[in-house]
């Protein structure tokens, strides 16, 4: 199991990577489905897609899922620690928002 300790932030790419994989998907499954999620806000260039799933792999995130020879199309997943290090954004992203909002709506802390 890979550590999944962070010290920054993971990248909007990387966050929604992560999303996206809760189901195999290969990279261009991963664009679309990330075109869809943020309505076309953020499109993946592959250059960015394929860097951070090469980065996603190293750190034990996602996995390739066994394709058994069916396709030529390399499939991804998330691993327990990437869902654990996208739970661990989520409630950091939390936090951010809410301070925001107490300080935007006049209620300082």
């Amino acid at each position: 199991m890979k550590n999944t300790q962070r010290s920054e932030p993971l990248t909007e790419a990387a966050y929604y990577i992560l999303l996206s994989l809760t189901s195999p998907l290969h990279g261009y499954g991963i664009i679309q489905k990330v075109r869809r999620m943020t309505d076309d806000r953020l499109v993946l260039a592959a250059g960015t897609l394929y860097g951070a799933l090469t980065n996603l792999t190293s750190k034990g995130w996602i996995k390739t899922v066994d394709e058994n020879g069916q396709s030529r199309k390399k499939e991804y997943i998330i691993t327990a620690d990437g869902k654990q290090a996208l739970k661990d954004e989520y409630k950091r992203l939390k936090e951010l928002v809410s301070n925001a909002k107490d300080i935007l709506e006049g209620e300082d802390i």
